[in-house]
């Protein structure tokens, strides 16, 4: 007696499969959260239009969208590697969301995976908007694109890194409130907006080491003077990120 085929056959999907199905299902869940959409795409784009079109700020020399262009592609890649990563995966831990998944045949890293691979996601679809918003306000950028893509890459490993971090070891309220204040307070002195040399010359050398303003500032150095790779902000996200990713991979708690 020969043994049954069946169709179909159980079993779980290929981990490919289960990773681009379960990035697909992350993404769809963040862009359909309007605060999350607020936070992600309208604050960045409305600050760039704004400050943009009213001199509010001295940004230098030059027309203030060349200053401020790079300065908004940082603070988006922090609002949804860190911010709104850190409020979603905080709240699912919370009703128990990860446990549940944690149990499926999806494994524990695959789901980190999917995660990152949304923000990803995410970030290009921002990223875009901005550009041509930016471009119509007459941003003329410079630089080398390949230098531009690996500060954001390691830009996203940091605050993913921190936000993950966040998320696994703080309750889901405290996330909320620590994550939102920590994307004002780095909004605003974290070369975003504001100059860093602005500040004075102790506060900005701290502030310097902060992974927003490596960000912001290594890719203005790019689109704005033309430079080449700035390695010095991208040591800074270098260490933001293992040390993020690593303390979250040591700490991050499941229930």
């Amino acid at each position: 007696m020969s043994a049954g085929t069946y169709t179909p056959r159980p079993g779980a999907a290929p981990l490919h499969r289960m990773i681009a199905a379960q990035t697909a299902l992350e993404t769809r869940m963040l862009l359909r959260n309007g605060e999350q959409l607020l936070l992600t795409v309208i604050i960045p784009a409305l600050l760039l239009v704004l400050f943009s079109a009213v001199d509010i700020v001295d940004t230098g020399a030059g027309a203030s969208v060349d200053f401020l262009a790079p300065g908004v592609l940082a603070l988006a890649v922090m609002s949804t590697a860190f911010t709104g990563q850190a409020i979603a995966t905080g709240f699912e831990r919370r009703y128990g969301v990860l446990k549940r998944l944690g149990a499926s045949p999806l494994p524990r890293w695959a789901l980190m995976t999917a995660k990152t691979l949304s923000v990803l996601v995410t970030e290009v679809l921002q990223i875009v908007l901005l550009t041509v918003i930016a471009f119509a306000l007459g941003w003329s950028p410079h630089g080398n694109p390949l230098a531009v893509l690996l500060l954001l890459v390691l830009g996203t490993a940091a605050f993913s890194g921190l936000g993950l971090l966040m998320a696994g070891t703080l309750k889901a309220e405290a996330t909320l409130a620590a994550a939102n204040l920590v994307f004002l307070l780095l909004l605003v002195g974290g070369g975003v907006i504001v100059p860093l040399d602005k500040f004075p010359d102790a506060v900005r050398s701290a502030l310097e080491l902060l992974p927003v303003s490596a960000l912001s500032e290594g890719l203005r150095d790019v689109l704005q003077h033309g430079a080449p790779m700035p390695w010095g902000h991208a040591a800074i996200l270098v260490v933001w990120a293992v040390l993020g990713l690593g303390a979250a991979a040591r700490f991050f708690r499941w229930e």
